[in-house]
């Protein structure tokens, strides 16, 4: 099975942003991928942070959610949808839900980020607060997929390895990570942190990811990529807007947990 990680530079324009996933998402299908996963904030990224709560969207209904449904029945393609935000709560924060949805245009899975970005970058005058305006999620999620069991996790997600041998020991043989890394954290972790998660748990990872200069002036790193189960990186995009697409071999995977029983010999 092909798999396929898109990189986008989203906007505060949700039309926009749209239609540059669905040009993307085309490419993805006619590229033999099963399964395509598109970037956190792939459909909005406001000049303000707050500017998400105004866009939000009730759970299972809005224009954002319907675009992925159709757009996944119409091109017979599973989407994992980065995330979009969701009416979360009374405070009037939203979730930061990746939503899966399957070749029919159904959701079949929901997950919430769990880990936000309250941070100060060292060495910059870069301040962020997530919370603010996000609720965090609280239960970790896999889903079985034509490409195998997927588990869910979501950008500042990725330096929590905690989370990641829970996805794993529920089964997860693949793993999405939609992301919009911060320029400097990219540049310093982004690559090492995927291939880890990827080597510790012997599991593919999925990244796509943000890429370039917004209209909020911020940057994201970009590089999406795919890596194997050895931590190998089969496919990425540095730079830019597309696609990316690999082979996910589920029996080589297999064969390498048998011969390599890492996962069984955890003690703690």
């Amino acid at each position: 099975m092909k798999v396929a990680a898109i990189q986008m530079t989203s906007g505060p324009d949700v039309k926009a942003n749209l239609e540059q996933a669905r040009a993307l998402l085309e490419q993805a299908q006619a590229r033999g991928a099963t399964l395509a996963a598109l970037p956190e904030n792939f459909a909005f990224m406001g000049l303000h942070d707050a500017d998400k709560r105004a866009i939000a969207e009730a759970d299972g209904a809005g224009p954002i959610q319907d675009f992925l449904a159709a757009t996944a029945r119409e091109l017979g393609l599973w989407i994992v949808g980065g995330t979009l935000p969701i009416r979360a709560g009374d405070d009037g924060r939203v979730a930061a839900a990746s939503l899966v949805i399957d070749a029919t245009g159904a959701r079949v899975a929901r997950y919430d980020k769990i880990h936000l970005f309250d941070v100060d970058i060292p060495g910059r005058t870069e301040s962020y607060r997530e919370s603010a305006h996000v609720a965090p999620g609280r239960e970790a999620v896999v889903v079985d997929t034509p490409v195998g069991k997927l588990g869910l996790s979501v950008c500042y997600d990725v330096r929590f390895p905690e989370l990641f041998r829970r996805l794993s020991a529920a089964g997860a043989q693949v793993i999405t990570i939609p992301s919009a890394f911060t320029g400097p954290t990219g540049r310093a972790h982004w690559e090492t942190l995927l291939r880890a998660r990827a080597i510790e748990n012997l599991c593919y990872v999925i990244a796509p990811a943000q890429s370039g200069f917004h209209a909020n002036g911020r940057e994201t790193y970009g590089d999406s990529m795919i890596v194997d189960h050895w931590g190998a990186v089969l496919r990425r995009l540095p730079r830019g807007r597309g696609c990316v697409v690999a082979d996910i071999d589920l029996n080589r995977q297999a064969n390498a947990r048998i011969s390599f029983p890492a996962l069984s010999h955890r003690v703690l």
